[in-house]
């Protein structure tokens, strides 16, 4: 229940049962919950079907539905999930019940809200998603090794912005770093190539959960 008694809300797009294709918990069994909304429009974003519509869902609801799947990992995402103020409430339920937790989030909105146990995968927006000016820099030092930094890649001059950001910022020293190419815009092994002629201590990641199925949703 909310403060004001009435039971707690968040607009859905989907809930499902998958591999994990991102982070450091790639190929785990995951449940996804996407919410619905967000407030960025980055040129390479592929899940814009979660933008609207969605279904109001109460709190229990979702609990209920996300124990059904028998998995103890779960992620929240979207479209750009603390766009909710449900969120966050929804993260604390979940980590009660004993699941392991992330989050992935824009980086566009406060981090500072959010569960501790909840392992915060936060992005980096590079130029080429045109919103890089969105980024809330603030976040950076809210960061922990519990937590992780992504940048999504579509060029060669983001890859360059990205290695000034790492430096500037020390990101490598405060939580794992990940890299990861636009599908249809980079090529992996470019990337993979300019990781290694420079030495970066990032992790390389490819969507796999696109590699098995595609751009398939609730995938």
């Amino acid at each position: 229940m909310s403060s004001s008694g009435r039971p707690v809300t968040l607009r859905i797009t989907e809930i499902f049962h998958s591999l994990q294709g991102e982070t450091s918990r790639t190929g785990l069994p995951t449940v996804f919950v996407r919410l619905t909304g967000c407030p960025l429009r980055c040129s390479w974003c592929d899940t814009e079907y979660s933008f609207t519509g969605g279904t109001t869902r109460t709190l229990d609801d979702v609990l209920a539905e996300i124990a059904s799947y028998g998995c103890q990992t779960v992620c929240v995402t979207g479209g750009e999930p603390l766009a909710q103020k449900s969120c966050l409430a929804l993260l604390t339920a979940l980590c009660n019940a004993g699941y392991s937790v992330s989050l992935e989030t824009s980086g566009a909105l406060d981090i500072g809200g959010v569960d501790p146990r909840v392992s915060r995968i936060v992005d980096l927006k590079a130029p080429g998603s045109g919103e890089s000016e969105r980024n809330l820099l603030s976040n950076i030092p809210l960061l922990t090794l519990h937590d992780e930094l992504k940048l999504v890649l579509a060029s060669e001059a983001d890859y360059e912005w990205a290695k000034a950001q790492i430096a500037a910022y020390g990101l490598t020293g405060r939580c794992p770093v990940l890299l990861a190419p636009v599908q249809s815009q980079l090529k992996p092994a470019d990337l993979a190539a300019w990781i290694l002629r420079d030495r970066l201590p990032v992790r390389m990641q490819v969507q796999l959960h696109k590699i098995i199925w595609g751009n398939e949703p609730g995938r």
